[in-house]
């Protein structure tokens, strides 16, 4: 009985987390135009470092661990527009070409399969 109740906990506990995880990008409108998404990595971009000094300054008091300071985090520029228009190229131009490839993969197999019955 314990173990179906951890069981039922654990799928709960997991399930929020993923709706969680739905409803902040869906509220940060992180699936809508791209300039938004740019924005909001270079929000997160700006605001996780200092959380996470904070955090590690907070655990060195509670615990009085003494927690080497880390080096500064790289600079990085990722341009969300470019990869999401490259991607969306490759995709379309695969799919403009899949009917003439499928035509022509066919016609070798069936040349394959006339070459080994005979």
């Amino acid at each position: 009985m314990v173990a179906r109740v951890w069981s039922l906990m654990r799928f709960l506990i997991k399930g929020s987390v993923a709706g969680g995880a739905v409803y902040l990008v869906y509220d940060q409108e992180l699936l809508g135009p791209s300039d938004k998404s740019q924005a909001a990595l270079q929000k997160a971009g700006e605001v996780v470092p200092p959380a996470v000094y904070q955090f590690s300054q907070y655990v060195c008091q509670q615990t009085g661990l003494q927690i080497p300071q880390l080096p500064a985090p790289p600079k990085i520029y990722f341009p969300v527009r470019d990869s999401w228009n490259a991607g969306i190229m490759t995709v379309m131009s695969a799919l403009s070409v899949a009917p003439s490839k499928a035509c022509e993969y066919s016609k070798e197999g069936w040349e394959y399969v006339k070459a080994r019955t005979k």
